[in-house]
C-alpha cells in the first residue's frame, strides 16, 4: 500500500501507519492484488468516533496496470454495500479540486445509490504545513443517506 501511494502521487504516510491500518482497520478497508499478490489497488477508511453512523474513506489508489477497469468503483461499491449493512448512513471524503477523477468516482457511486453528494471545503491550504511543499486545498463530500445498492441485472 505505501508503494502504490507513492506511485499514485498521493500523499504518502508511513509504512508503519500502513502496516498499523491492515492490523486496526482491516473490516473497513479493502486490498486487491494481482495474481503475483502485488497490490494493485486499496481503499481505506473507518467509522468516524463522532459520528458513528458516518464511514469517513481515508485513500483509494489504483495502480496504474489496472486503471480503466472500474477497479475503484468496485471496491467503492463493496465498501458501501457493508457500511450500508453495518446500518451506517453516510459515507464521507476528503478530494482536492483538480481531482477531477476521485470527484467523478464519488459523484457515480452517490447517483446509483440514489443518495445526495453534498460538497463543501473542509481545509485549506493554511491547514497545511509550509514546508516548501504546497499542498491543495480539500474538500468534503458527503455522500447519502445510503441504503443498499439497487439490484443490478446481468
Amino acid at each position: 500500500m505505501w508503494r502504490l501511494a507513492g506511485e499514485t502521487g498521493m500523499d504518502v504516510n508511513s509504512p508503519y501507519s500502513y502496516t498499523l491500518w491492515c492490523r486496526d482497520f482491516s473490516r473497513s478497508s479493502v486490498v486487491a492484488r494481482d495474481d503475483d499478490g502485488r497490490v494493485a489497488a486499496y481503499v481505506t477508511g473507518f467509522v468516524r468516533p463522532d459520528s458513528p453512523d458516518t464511514y469517513f474513506l481515508w485513500q483509494v489508489a489504483v495502480d496504474s496496470a489496472y486503471r480503466g477497469q472500474r477497479l475503484a468503483r468496485r471496491m467503492l461499491d463493496f465498501i458501501g454495500d457493508a457500511i450500508a449493512e453495518q446500518g451506517l448512513r453516510y459515507l464521507e471524503a476528503t478530494v482536492t479540486p483538480d481531482n477531477s477523477a476521485s470527484r467523478a468516482l464519488f459523484g457515480s457511486f452517490a447517483r446509483d445509490r440514489g443518495a445526495e453528494a453534498v460538497w463543501s471545503p473542509l481545509f485549506g491550504e493554511e491547514h497545511f504545513p509550509k514546508d516548501g511543499t504546497p499542498h491543495e486545498p480539500e474538500d468534503l463530500v458527503r455522500i447519502g443517506p445510503l441504503g443498499a445498492r439497487p439490484s443490478q441485472e446481468a
